[in-house]
């Protein structure tokens, strides 16, 4: 067969780059591998400082792809790649590609930080299906939002809220101690997975007058550049660094919170992880697991100097004695989610193979505090008390998907955790932490959030609602040490900061913090799920992911986003709902009705989390109660205003509004069973969202841990064998004491399409049955990964979320051979070599073809082939006549594929007749391949004559 081969712009590697992007083996769901780290990676790479050229789009049959993307390969070996002019910032939020609304899948970053690639197996795609690069909803192969759509009315119109009334205690003030500081490091420690050690350092704030044991509190930073090299702007994510360069003191950037804790008696430790985040692209979880293992592993050291204070580090001695019954875990993006994973790790084990550290629990996790959290696991600690800190102008976790560590813990456990969110409006993702604000950090730094196509109302700095980075780290400090204050200290007083109260710390002034909450003392009352009907005109229980507009709470068109809707792995996501209310006049009620009555007995007020439009004022509603006999009782009439936006900010977030319960009882309602509530608007045209109500009183319960079962998927790496079919399972361990549910999802290996189920596991059982049949041949192939993941229902934790069973290739790549179709030929006519392997294979097989000085003569040039063939393939064609082997970048370069189960392919080069009586023109070129670890192989050389026609 004859194969069309196409030539790009861009250096010669950087071409090669694509080629081997589009067709390594790797899952779906790959992790983001850092920019310029680590040179072991078998990606070759362009020049430093040389950015591969994206290419002006490519066509595929009939299908023309926008700038910067491809496609290659045939089935199996199908992958679509796309190339960014600019390098793309390492950050925490996973890159992922959609075709319109539906996720294609995670794709892996090459090594220069400007190439992505993912496997599209037998996916399909359609002209005029749009295209896009996105990293937490944030779009990245072009400028603006996300999401087209505008937000109406646009910001600033909402008129500011007045400011909240002062909490009676402000846990922002500075306490009565002295603090000292210090900083300790140890020999570094090896993590699963990860072939380079992982530095064991911390910074330590603490009183150094404080009587008695004190609390703990620990930090953990986020996925930032790892090194840099001073007097430059250079910062790379690799690790080790590079010679040169030094480490990014990241943790080093919460000394205002932990000079303020210290100063309130507590001990505190920002520990390093530069050494995760230079290696966590190779974790399937994102590094949440390493991340939870050299938490403890560093607590469990602070439980060995609390034995014997004098084996200390002078920096751990010169502090107050530490109290390891009482450690709250602070941890900012990644760390949030590294955090979250230690809480879980340190109630129930994760599986030995999987962790770092292995000795016993000598401390416990009184709460934490997600900052701009990563939530890849979906998988928040049920029974540890939580407040994540969600920024309003996050521009890295750009979804504030963090807010699943609120809204994921409904119905898992007994619900006597507080998790609370702090909607920090005006703050960005970056600024929490000094060393990544400019103009504090020892390296270069940069404001996380921007707006390419101008000035955005509600986040650009300058405007209103901006923070500036100290007011962000005073904000940031103050909640934290509220935190501290209610989980670790007990004191209720500052709950009414963090549950949905509806109060302020003056020393976070001017911030503005919105909170919400579930648990505590709340009783379900309406969740919207299954057990839940709506009536009524202009309600319905939409789902929170879903791509179908009919279904999905929040349209495409709808402009912004919502952290509530935050997409996971799964689309649509069965198990997540809300109510959807939109009215054109008032008047019209809304009726949730439950399946079986519920008990709003002993609660004071009725909670609900309402979304409002941001921007919008005065959204009116009428809240009715309903019991099993048909009495009725009107509570209250509510107002809700909604968040400063716009269409870049995740701002569609509810705000918890409460309505006494007083006229129920007055009324005469059976509060022990209400069967119904309605919800009528009174304000004109509008909409509303409802996650949920809850029957709330006021206190903090005391929090016991329930005996949940823990599920924990592993991964199965097996070879495919030369003939038969084996069979085998994911693995999966569940452990604890008691049986709950989960919901497994298993995506089709070929196609991406995912089924799930609700499955009910106990401990020592094999309930989560995901069989893979795998059959043996001798021919070359691609790795194939068979996935599972699961998230929790009800009495069960989660540990590591996904895993499965990967099926290696196991035979070796075909040799390839050049020979000669027709490589001396008159003008007018093409050169041709055909490309042949030695065997079939089951992969596509790519390569690429470079034209190289020939030894003597004249060299074929520009103006001796066919122009529409290079301006088709080439992009652009020189004024002058150009040699091929001097074009610019390196020359031209051929890609090359030999589709699955064929054996040869053949390179053409179509030349033209010019007219012009001139000597012989020849051309030199050599093939290149790879080799199974996508290393280049230089193969042989080979030459054409072109002779002139007359």
């Amino acid at each position: 067969m004859t194969v069309l081969i196409r030539a790009t712009r861009g250096v010669a590697t950087a071409t090669a780059l694509l080629a081997l992007a589009a067709v390594s083996p790797g899952p779906a769901y790959a992790q983001q591998s850092p920019p310029s780290s680590l040179p072991s990676s078998p990606s070759p790479s362009p020049a430093p400082g040389t950015a591969p050229a994206a290419s002006s789009g490519s066509r595929v049959g009939n299908l023309q792809l926008p700038a910067g993307w491809k496609i290659t390969g045939g089935g199996a070996g199908r992958q679509l790649v796309w190339t960014s002019p600019d390098a793309v910032p390492m950050g925490d939020a996973r890159v992922e590609f959609h075709a319109g609304d539906r996720l294609l899948g995670r794709p892996v970053a090459q090594q220069d930080g400007h190439s992505f690639r993912l496997p599209l197996r037998d996916v399909r795609l359609v002209e005029g299906t749009q295209l896009r690069v996105t990293a937490a909803g944030r779009r990245l192969d072009a400028p603006g939002p996300a999401r087209s759509a505008r937000i109406d009315p646009a910001a600033p119109a909402a008129l500011p809220e007045a400011p909240l009334p002062a909490n009676r205690v402000d846990p922002g003030v500075p306490g009565r101690y002295r603090t000292v500081s210090g900083e300790y490091g140890l020999k570094s420690v090896r993590l699963p997975g990860f072939p380079e050690p992982v530095e064991m350092r911390a910074t330590v704030v603490g009183p150094a007058d404080a009587p008695g044991k004190r609390p703990v509190a620990l930090f953990l930073h986020g996925r930032h550049e790892t090194c840099y090299t001073p007097g430059s702007d250079e910062v790379v994510g690799a690790w080790p660094c590079p010679a040169g360069s030094r480490p990014i003191p990241s943790h080093e950037g919460y000394l205002r919170a932990q000079r303020l804790l210290a100063s309130q008696g507590y001990v505190t430790l920002s520990i390093s992880a530069n050494g995760i985040n230079g290696q966590d692209y190779r974790a399937e979880d994102g590094g949440a697991q390493a991340r939870s293992s050299l938490i403890r592993l560093h607590l469990a050291r602070w439980a060995d100097w609390s034995a014997n204070r004098a084996s200390a580090p002078a920096a751990v001695r010169r502090a107050s004695a530490a109290d390891l019954s009482r450690v709250l875990l602070v941890g900012h993006s990644r760390g949030g989610e590294g955090v979250n994973r230690a809480a879980l790790d340190s109630l129930s084990p994760p599986p030995a193979g999987q962790d770092g550290y292995r000795g016993p629990v000598r401390w416990k996790i009184r709460g934490t505090v997600p900052i701009g959290p990563t939530i890849f696991g979906n998988n928040p600690a049920p029974d540890v008390p939580s407040m994540t800190i969600l920024p309003g102008c996050d521009g890295d976790v750009y979804d504030l998907q963090g807010q699943n560590f609120v809204d994921g813990t409904r119905g898992v456990s007994r619900g006597a955790a507080l998790h609370s969110a702090v909607y920090v409006v005006g703050a960005n993702h970056n600024f929490f932490n000094s060393e990544w604000t400019p103009g504090q950090a020892q390296a270069p730094a940069m404001d996380d959030f921007s707006s390419d196509d101008g000035v955005d109302p509600v986040c650009s700095p300058g405007t209103k609602t901006r923070l500036t980075a100290t007011q962000q780290q005073a904000a940031g400090a103050t909640y934290i040490a509220a935190a501290a204050r209610l989980f670790v200290a007990g004191d209720d007083r500052v709950r009414p900061l963090l549950d949905g109260t509806g109060r302020r710390a003056p020393s976070a002034d001017p911030a503005r913090a919105l909170t919400h909450a579930v648990g505590a003392h709340r009783t379900p009352a309406f969740v919207p799920g299954s057990s839940v009907t709506v009536s009524g005109s202009g309600g319905r229980l939409c789902a929170q992911v879903d791509p179908d507009p009919a279904r999905a709470c929040l349209s495409p068109e709808a402009g912004g986003m919502s952290p509530h809707f935050a997409s996971w792995e799964a689309s649509p996501e069965p198990g997540r709902d809300a109510v959807a209310l939109e009215w054109a006049t008032p008047g019209s009620p809304v009726a949730l009705r439950s399946a079986r009555p519920v008990s709003l007995a002993g609660s004071d007020a009725l909670a609900l989390r309402l979304i409002v439009p941001p921007n919008s004022t005065g959204t009116e509603l009428d809240v009715t109660v309903t019991d099993s006999t048909g009495r009725r009782a009107h509570l209250g009439r509510t107002r809700v205003d909604g968040l400063p936006g716009s269409e870049r900010t995740a701002s569609y977030w509810a705000r918890e509004i409460r309505v006494p319960l007083s006229a129920a009882a007055r009324s005469g309602v059976d509060l022990k069973r209400i069967t119904a509530l309605e919800l009528t608007p009174r304000s004109g045209s509008g909409r509303a969202w409802l996650m949920d109500a809850w029957g709330w009183r006021p206190g903090t319960p005391a929090v016991r841990a329930a005996a949940l079962a823990r599920v924990d998927i592993g991964r199965l790496t097996v070879a495919e064998g030369d003939s038969g079919v084996r069979t085998y399972r994911v693995p999966v361990r569940v452990s604890g004491q008691s049986s709950g549910q989960v919901r497994l999802f298993v995506p089709a290996p070929d196609t991406g399409e995912l089924t799930s189920r609700t499955v009910t596991v106990r401990p020592g059982r094999h309930d989560i049955d995901v069989p893979v049949a795998v059959r043996g041949n001798t021919r070359f192939g691609y790795d194939v990964p068979h996935d599972a993941f699961v998230k929790a229902v009800r009495g069960t934790a989660v540990g590591s979320h996904r895993g499965g069973v990967t099926v290696l290739n196991d035979d070796a790549m075909p040799t390839v051979s050049v020979t000669p179709v027709a490589a001396d030929v008159s003008e007018g006519s093409a050169l041709t070599w055909r490309v042949t392997l030695s065997a079939a294979a089951d992969a596509e097989i790519m390569g690429g073809v470079g034209f190289l000085p020939p030894a003597g003569g004249t060299e074929l040039s520009t103006e001796d082939v066919d122009r529409a063939w290079l301006e088709e393939h080439l992009g652009e064609v020189p004024a002058t006549a150009t040699p091929l082997s001097q074009l610019d970048h390196g020359g031209l370069y051929l890609g090359l594929s030999v589709p699955a189960g064929e054996t040869s392919a053949e390179v053409s080069v179509p030349t033209v007749k010019d007219g012009v009586s001139e000597t012989v023109e020849s051309v030199r070129a050599q093939l290149t391949t790879y080799d199974g670890s996508w290393e280049p192989v230089p193969g042989p050389e080979f030459i054409g004559t072109v002779r002139d026609a007359s």
